[in-house]
């Protein structure tokens, strides 16, 4: 089963705790083990562009279209026996404790 799990940046978290391991550590960890499909980091906030359709006409705006403190960092692609295999995943990613990991199944469209 995949899983989209988002990596959300806070630049207001208490990051007084130590992860259980680096970024390195933990991209090694499950790329090794067969669970980490593919991943990376995303351009700041600052450079992204929101896209939308609004009465016929295209409106393309600078930056996200949230207005929030937290933003999306990067995002991993598991591959997981299910949700609970996927939060052991997410718990020893450096950000499960700086920042926050949404993770979502993946929903494939039945073409």
């Amino acid at each position: 089963m995949r899983f989209l799990m988002l990596v959300l940046a806070d630049p207001e978290a208490d990051t007084s705790e130590e992860p259980v391991l680096t970024i390195g550590e933990w991209s090694a960890e499950t790329t090794e083990a067969g669970v980490n499909v593919d991943g990376d980091r995303l351009q700041p906030p600052e450079r992204a562009k929101t896209v939308r359709r609004r009465g016929g006409k295209v409106v393309v705006t600078d930056g996200p279209f949230a207005e929030t403190r937290e933003v999306i960092a990067g995002f991993d692609i598991l591959e997981c026996r299910d949700m609970d295999h996927a939060i052991e995943v997410a718990t020893r990613h450096p950000m499960a404790t700086h920042g926050t990991l949404e993770l979502r199944a993946l929903w494939p469209l039945d073409l």
